[in-house]
């Protein structure tokens, strides 16, 4: 088996480093001539994986034969990453898209309805702790079901590999489910820890996360509840303060964009619900402050 990883961020990393248990793995990063990424993961029991592995930018020739393409690039830039690349993959080659919240997921399927692209949603942890060493923040579950027709078969085949390479992986028919679960989890958590530069221990202290976790909740629930997907706000909220205690060390995906400087995902997160809720006709006032307040921060 031979998976190229887009977006060797920490998230990419960790994927990279348990599938290369199943054969080759190659990175593809944003430039090219780069040479061999040479790190190590640190894993959540104290063990640690040295790696070495291949990375190409987007215009080199990939390697062939190839099983898999991960995708574990930033929301915003999954469409514009996979649009030159796409053209010289085998067209029956999985393409599994694993990124936060909303929205980017669907546009790459309808840009290629004929290729199989499925989602992955995961409640794996990992950040980057300096060049090259990723931490594995939490052991978690990954979830990935089908966005095209084509790929309807793929996700029991795909969840069998990943769980021979060291997850906790399920297939699922409904991953829209899966990823509004996520993505409701996601918008309790990373905004507040953006812009309290904390890491998710240390929200439930807070009094500015705690006065507005509530209503918070509510709002994502109604939008929800409209779109098909029922989540109380008190079974939110309780779900939410859980992931606070057991990722109580992780530094969010967000925050660790802000402290490098690099735009967020916002617009996908708390954006998404804005946007949706506006369609709606659904007042969402603590979502709102929540995206200007992670905008103004860059």
């Amino acid at each position: 088996m031979h998976s190229l990883v887009l977006g060797p961020g920490a998230l990419g990393l960790l994927f990279a480093a348990r599938l290369a248990a199943l054969g080759e793995v190659t990175l593809i990063g944003r430039d090219s001539h780069q040479g061999p990424f040479k790190g190590e993961v640190r894993w959540s029991d104290g063990s640690s994986t040295p790696m070495t592995l291949p990375r190409i930018g987007p215009d080199q020739t990939l390697p062939d034969p190839v099983s898999l393409l991960m995708v574990t690039t930033k929301a915003q830039h999954s469409l514009e990453a996979l649009r030159p690349l796409l053209p010289t993959v085998p067209a029956t080659v999985p393409v599994v898209l694993c990124q936060n919240g909303m929205g980017s997921q669907q546009a790459v399927a309808d840009a290629f309805p004929q290729r199989p692209i499925l989602a992955a949603t995961t409640t794996e942890g990992a950040n980057r702790s300096g060049p090259g060493r990723v931490v594995h923040a939490g052991a978690g579950e990954t979830w990935l079901g089908p966005l095209t027709d084509s790929a309807g078969e793929q996700a029991p085949w795909l969840a069998d590999r990943l769980r021979e390479a060291g997850f906790e992986a399920s297939a699922c028919r409904n991953i829209q489910e899966r990823l509004w679960q996520k993505l409701a989890v996601n918008a309790g958590i990373n905004p507040f820890t953006a812009l309290l530069d904390v890491p998710n221990g240390q929200l439930p202290r807070s009094a500015f996360f705690r006065e507005r976790i509530g209503p918070l909740c509510r709002e994502i629930s109604a939008v929800a509840r409209e779109e098909g997907f029922v989540m109380t706000p008190e079974a939110l909220e309780t779900r939410i303060l859980a992931v606070c205690h057991s990722t109580s060390e992780n530094i969010s995906s967000m925050l660790q964009d802000i402290r490098a400087g690099k735009p967020s995902e916002i617009d996908f997160i708390n954006g998404y619900i804005v946007r949706r809720a506006q369609a709606l006709g659904i007042a969402t006032p603590v979502n709102r402050e929540l995206v200007s307040g992670v905008m103004d921060l860059l």
